[in-house]
């Protein structure tokens, strides 16, 4: 009796074990079916950030200057050329009897420093577009019988945007001053000029390396127009104006301020450029004027936390998102800042910094309604036999202010060349609107850079002009009249 119920108890018990026995299996499968779904998701991942790499990123990796891939690409092609936008080569290798190469720039020193430079590194659009150049879309037939004969394919052209007649006539007009000019098209954001002095003759960098490097002092091989950070001085009235609007838009027509010639609060004291007394301003005037003392009053009504976000808005404080390497412009101002602080930046100076650039950028928001079109160097990429490999288009970089608001700076802007600091570019065929400034730099305050940003319509053509000249003085005495040089070559006028 008691051997049954043993066997009978046995038995139960094996007949349990076939179910947990499944329960197992399904639970075991069930993960098996999970790792097996990580992975395939992972997979997918992969090939997914292949494909785009391959389309979108490999490029920009290849044209990597630490790439070793570049050497051997420079193994197979003959570099490719650079032209304007008229087709006058800019750029080329000369492929010698001796099968040696030699980079030549027709142009000298002209475009030294926007097409850059392909020895000991690589400089500007040289460095940009490095990989097209060294990249063939010949004929495939082609390709093959070079590659079959060991003989060189020839690189893509790279066409720019850029203008011979008015890069020289920037040049020009910089003349011997050091400083920077930047010419947009604010309508498309095609850059038509960019000129930075002193310059350097790329033809000979190579053989004057040393020489052209140890001179620290005058910084040739500098790209000002992009990599060279200044105090705004009043050019970055224009920024605090619109701070100003933005707090007051319903009652700014309302502002008034009597100058005497300096403005003081609790200790600090904020003096008009040599002390000139403007007398009763509202505040289109004490813009066109560029009376510090009443932007300096300004200053004081302005929310600390609102002018920190006018200024973000308007990219400071950030790496700008461009095709080219452009330093990042920088404002102070913060919920912080003490009175000094914000008195300062108010009038661009203190520690406010801004390159070239990011100040024709800004400009050519107010040029276009407070849209701001993407700048852009490059319009397409061709092989040698002039088939259009890649194009680029004009695109929106963002809006950086309304419509009225920029209607608004519009009016001031046209009223510097009207009645204010920028009366030279007065009565021509063309209409010409901008802002001055006078940035101090050192302890010395007869010393300061002249500045210059504004823009000239006629018709349906329109361009932005932003100029500095370091240590020359008043931006109305210098910088202006070198506008008026680049405006008169772009509209087609004698000043008339």
């Amino acid at each position: 009796m008691f051997g049954r119920r043993k066997r009978e108890s046995k038995a139960e018990e094996n007949s349990e074990k076939p179910g947990k026995r499944t329960k197992a299996q399904a639970k075991g499968n069930r993960e098996i079916a999970n790792i097996t779904y990580i992975f395939v998701a992972l997979f997918i991942v992969m090939i997914g950030y292949l494909m785009y790499f391959i389309a979108v990123d490999s490029s920009s990796v290849i044209n990597n200057s630490y790439n070793s891939r570049q050497e051997l690409l420079a193994k197979k092609v003959v570099r490719g050329r650079i032209y304007s936008a008229d087709r006058q080569i800019l750029a080329e290798t000369i492929v010698n009897a001796d099968k040696t190469e030699t980079r030549n720039y027709p142009f000298g020193t002209l475009f030294a420093h926007v097409v850059g430079f392909s020895t000991h590194g690589k400089t500007g659009i040289e460095s940009i577009e490095n990989f097209n150049l060294l990249t063939s879309n010949a004929f495939v037939t082609e390709r093959l019988q070079n590659t079959i004969s060991e003989e060189k394919n020839i690189g893509d052209n790279v066409i720019t945007t850029l203008d011979p007649a008015l890069q020289k006539a920037a040049g020009e007009a910089m003349g011997v001053y050091r400083g920077a000019v930047v010419v947009m098209d604010p309508e498309t954001g095609k850059i038509l000029a960019m000129v930075s002095k002193p310059d350097f003759d790329p033809n000979t960098v190579d053989a004057n390396w040393e020489s052209v490097t140890a001179d620290t002092e005058t910084g040739a091989l500098v790209n000002r127009a992009t990599q060279g950070l200044y105090p705004g001085g009043s050019t970055f009235k224009i920024v605090t104006a619109l701070a100003y609007l933005r707090e007051h838009m319903a009652d700014y027509g309302q502002y008034e301020y009597l100058c005497n010639g300096h403005f003081e609060k609790d200790g600090q004291v904020i003096n008009c450029y040599h002390g000139i007394s403007h007398g009763q301003v509202d505040l289109k005037q004490s813009f066109a004027d560029s009376c510090n003392s009443s932007f300096a009053n300004i200053s004081t009504q302005l929310n600390k936390k609102k002018f920190q976000d006018t200024c973000n808005e308007l990219l400071f404080n950030q790496e700008l998102s461009l095709n080219f390497s452009c330093k990042q412009s920088y404002v102070p101002i913060n919920t912080n800042s003490d009175l000094e602080e914000v008195m300062q930046t108010a009038i661009g100076q203190g520690k406010t910094q801004i390159t070239p650039m990011h100040m024709a950028m800004i400009t050519s928001a107010i040029a276009k309604d407070g849209v701001l079109m993407k700048p852009y160097l490059v319009e397409r990429i061709e092989n040698y036999n002039q088939d259009v490999i890649k194009e680029y288009k004009p695109d929106t970089y963002g809006r950086l202010m309304t419509a009225e608001e920029a209607e608004i700076l519009q009016t001031f802007m046209k009223e510097v060349v009207q009645s204010g600091t920028g009366t030279k570019l007065k009565g021509l065929a063309y209409e010409a609107a901008g802002k001055t400034g006078s940035a101090e730099y050192t302890t010395d305050k007869s010393e300061s850079h002249a500045w210059f940003t504004g823009y000239g319509q006629m018709g349906t053509k329109s361009i932005v002009v932003t100029i500095v000249v370091e240590g020359a003085g008043s931006g109305g005495e210098y910088a202006v009249p070198m506008a008026k040089r680049i405006f008169d070559q772009y509209f087609g006028q004698n000043g008339l």
